[in-house]
């Protein structure tokens, strides 16, 4: 789903919450129309009891009077009015319990249909969008942009129907009693109203320029706070210290320049208001004094003046407050319109136990960066309002020109980091790849992974015969088991750690036999023994109180914990000593016979008994074969196993 405006989308998250915004608003609109009684009340009384007035009486004064007991009886007990108004405050206080009540109920469900949404969309998104958006900055449209979108949905905008009733019930009580004076009253309105206009874009842009550096302190904390082993080991401290509190000062100047805006605008209101009652009260003394107005009018329009200044004056607040509620839903839309992964329209579950072939495929970063850009200007031209539309377009089309342009720059510059790649691994065979750093070893596996998207024109990777393209990405996924070479733990058990991604029995767990048995293959068992709690030892974040061998076989468990028919090694043995990636690699062969089998590492020991060797430099495949075959050609495979202290010359 794709927003086009600001509305859609806030639309699409009060589906679950507007029932109570709704209920809020009529209980809302009550209170004002209660607030508006008693100052008629005030006059009727001042009038009609207390002073000689004969005009007459409107049909609910009638009535209050005549239940009462009439003139003369109110007149020697007024108790009665001040009963009614008190009763009427009372009824009014009810439904501002309610309104609130609802409010607030309206407020938390939106919250939480927003996190919800905005958590499982993130999760949906490709590999790519993660990687061109910093984690630091989503958490935070994640909670501050929605926090401030839930405070403008539930303070300002339910508050502007109430503001909207009382304007509309004030003016028309005020030019029930006098024009003239009701003019004189409105005067300063307008000026008012196009004071807030004017400070409206003034305080959206900075507060743009705020939530964008506070997104990039957030990301800045995030990375410290989960790197804090390598900044503590390279003794960083003081250069991160330094360079949060840099930022840290320009936030914090950007919303001290905010804060001057809002005191500027609102002081400059406070003395416009301010005016505007002084003008009112003394003209509403002359009119009083030359008899064009009673007594009780007099204090009946001054009542209702102040009553009406105060919602002009939240009106003002609503518009200062929109602007960055705007900004705050374009941050948030950003995500929402960000395309999730897509399978093609009939997509397979096809068996994945089959021979695996890629077939001339090559690949470009730039390809991927160019997408991501365009993405990234889609996120940008939902910023637009209607009247940037024609600059906008303008903006638009440019844009479109340059991806254009780079992407032919791109074919013309030959980057490309995989190039015309064909290789097959038959089933339940095992395959080595070698090759220096950026040479595309991991890039085929994120290929075959789909985490990249291989576009149509750079070859085909099938399985079975079937192309990737047409089998589900979570089918696909399941069956292939992926061990990173830094793998990423959660602030769990390892026994939840280990367990994460199988299936779970009748019981809803997973268990421990079959979590002994992945972690005896990884070679793990042996370190958990060592540990007081087992396998309830608690993970630190992302696995910060394990070794890097550690963290590697506990990945290497959670993958084979499932059986994948697949399995892929993406360098996941480096952190571990060669008796124990020997003993791994053994224990592989003798539990996983029928599993197809991808190792990629720089150790010739972890390779050299691979069915098949493919040899990458500079994204080409330049040497292929057995171990011996390859030692045998005496290139680079041969090199790296002589400077790796092989015996070359005895094979």
């Amino acid at each position: 789903m794709r927003f086009k405006s600001r509305s859609s989308m806030v639309m699409f998250f009060l589906r679950g919450s507007l029932h109570f915004f709704f209920g809020g608003i009529a209980a809302s609109l009550v209170v004002a129309f209660l607030d508006m009684i008693n100052p008629k009340i005030i006059q009727y009384t001042v009038d009609y009891c207390i002073g000689d007035s004969k005009s007459k009486l409107p049909f609910y004064m009638s009535f209050i009077m005549n239940r009462l007991g009439g003139r003369e009886v109110i007149r020697h007990n007024l108790i009665y009015i001040a009963i009614v108004i008190i009763c009427i405050a009372f009824i009014a206080a009810v439904f501002r319990y309610f309104s609130k009540v609802y409010n607030t109920k309206g407020a938390e469900k939106l919250v939480e249909t927003m996190r919800n949404t905005l958590f499982e969309h993130i999760l949906k998104l490709p590999y790519s969008w993660h990687s061109a958006n910093h984690t630091g900055d989503i958490i935070q449209r994640c909670t501050s942009d929605v926090e401030t979108i839930k405070n403008f949905l539930s303070g300002q905008l339910v508050s502007f129907f109430r503001v909207v009733i009382m304007i509309s019930l004030a003016l028309y009580f005020m030019f029930s009693i006098n024009v003239k004076l009701s003019l004189i009253a409105m005067l300063l309105f307008p000026v008012l109203i196009l004071y807030s206009f004017f400070f409206h874009r003034r305080i959206g842009a900075t507060f743009e320029k705020a939530d964008e550096q506070e997104g990039k302190l957030s990301a800045i904390a995030q990375e410290n706070l989960t790197g804090v082993r390598i900044v503590r080991a390279f003794g960083r401290e003081q250069y991160e210290k330094d360079k949060f509190v840099s930022y840290n000062e320009e936030y914090t100047k950007m919303w001290t320049n905010l804060m001057k805006l809002l005191s500027a605008f609102w002081a400059s209101n406070d003395l416009i208001s301010g005016l505007q009652v002084m003008i009112v009260t003394v003209m509403g003394a002359v009119f009083s004094v030359r008899g064009h107005i009673t007594a009780g009018e007099f204090i009946a329009f001054v009542s209702y003046n102040s009553m009406l200044i105060w919602p002009v004056r939240m009106l003002g607040r609503i518009i200062s407050e929109m602007s960055k509620a705007g900004i705050s839903i374009d941050r948030v839309r950003y995500i929402m319109n960000s395309e999730e992964e897509q399978d093609e329209e009939g997509a397979l579950e096809c068996p994945i136990d089959r021979d695996i072939v890629f077939d001339n495929v090559s690949y470009s970063f730039e390809h991927k960066d160019n997408e991501s850009d365009t993405d990234r200007n889609d996120g940008e031209q939902i910023k637009e309002t209607d009247s940037d539309k024609e600059k906008s377009d303008k903006e638009k089309a440019d844009k479109e020109m340059s991806v254009k342009d780079n992407r032919s720059a791109n074919e013309v510059c030959d980057n490309e980091i995989l190039k015309n790649v064909s290789f097959t691994i038959k089933k339940g065979s095992t395959l080595g790849i070698l090759g220096g750093t950026g040479s595309g070893k991991s890039t085929l596996m994120y290929l075959l992974d789909r985490l990249y998207d291989l576009p149509k024109e750079n070859g085909t990777i099938t399985i079975g015969g079937v192309d990737i393209r047409k089998i589900k990405r979570s089918w696909l996924r399941k069956n292939l088991g992926f061990v990173l070479q830094e793998p990423y733990l959660f602030s769990r058990t390892l026994s939840e750690n280990i367990g994460i991604a199988a299936d779970a029995d009748d019981k809803g767990s997973v268990s421990m036999d079959r979590i002994r048995h992945a972690s005896k293959i990884a070679a793990l068992d042996e370190s958990v023994e060592k540990f007081p709690s087992g396998y309830d030892t608690f993970v630190g974040e992302r696995g910060v109180t394990l070794s890097g061998g550690q963290k590697q076989r506990t990945a290497i468990a959670q993958m084979l914990i499932e059986e994948p028919p697949v399995m892929i090694f993406d360098d996941s043995l480096s952190a571990v000593d060669t008796q124990t990636d020997a003993r791994i690699r053994k224990a592989l062969s003798e539990n996983i016979d029928d599993a197809t089998v991808i190792l990629i590492s720089h150790r010739i020991m972890t390779l050299m008994h691979a069915d098949n060797i493919i040899v990458l430099d500079k994204g080409r495949i330049v040497e292929q074969g057995t171990h011996k075959e390859l030692l045998a050609k005496k290139g680079i495979y041969y090199t790296c196993a002589r400077l790796q202290g092989l015996d070359v010359d005895a094979v």
